[in-house]
């Protein structure tokens, strides 16, 4: 039987939604009108995830605000939905739900863009609460979003879990004391989220119920 308040949080990109194609080609493009020869698209698959404000220094840029502001100048219209629902994530999230669990989103992306791409892929209306970012750069970071996502919910840290594909979903987990969960169809490696404690890593997401069970 499933504990009070357990919450199952949920990253968007890399774990609901493949994002990559919209994220990449808008670092791209970002990184040509600040006047620098971008990465190919591949080696850009690396920086999905992490808030754009930590990607930017490290792919040389010091004005990173402007980098921001053309960085949107492309995903608000065109990036965001360069998208598509990984398969098998509704099943995956109605499953959890049979559980018992309760569902929220929790995404270093901004709101407001998330939320747009919950609606369209019929993701909203599966979970409770959704949690991101602010285009100012609150929460942007993976400890303090969950952290403010327990006071919001009420969820038990011990009964919940945090399913994400890169390191710092899990390591912001591991802060608030929530059992992180590692989404290997994502963008992270086996590697990664080893290193980063993941107490389990499922293969797809059609795995993740079956695990999130044996682990309660």
């Amino acid at each position: 039987m499933t504990t009070p308040n357990a919450w199952v949080f949920l990253d968007l990109d890399g774990t609901m939604t493949d994002a990559g194609p919209g994220i990449t080609k808008s670092i791209a493009y970002a990184l040509e009108k600040m006047g620098k020869t971008p990465p190919t698209l591949k080696d850009l698959e690396k920086y999905v995830g992490p808030a754009l404000q930590e990607t930017f220094p490290q792919l040389g840029v010091d004005d990173v605000d402007a980098a921001l502001g053309f960085y949107r100048e492309r995903y608000t219209d065109v990036g965001l939905f360069e998208n598509s629902l990984y398969d098998g994530v509704h099943q995956m999230m109605d499953d959890l739900k049979a559980q018992g669990f309760r569902l929220a989103m929790a995404t270093a992306k901004p709101l407001v863009y998330a939320r747009r791409i919950t609606e369209h892929y019929d993701l909203a209306p599966r979970m409770e609460q959704q949690f991101g970012s602010e285009l100012g750069g609150w929460l942007t970071n993976k400890k303090d979003l969950l952290e403010h996502a327990l006071k919001e919910t009420g969820a038990n840290p011990a009964a919940s879990f945090m399913l994400g594909d890169r390191s710092h979903d899990a390591i912001g987990a591991r802060h608030n004391n929530i059992t992180p969960l590692g989404a290997l169809w994502g963008f992270g490696s086996r590697p990664e989220l080893e290193q980063a404690q993941c107490a389990a890593i499922g293969d797809a997401p059609a795995n993740i119920a079956g695990i999130v069970e044996s682990l309660t």
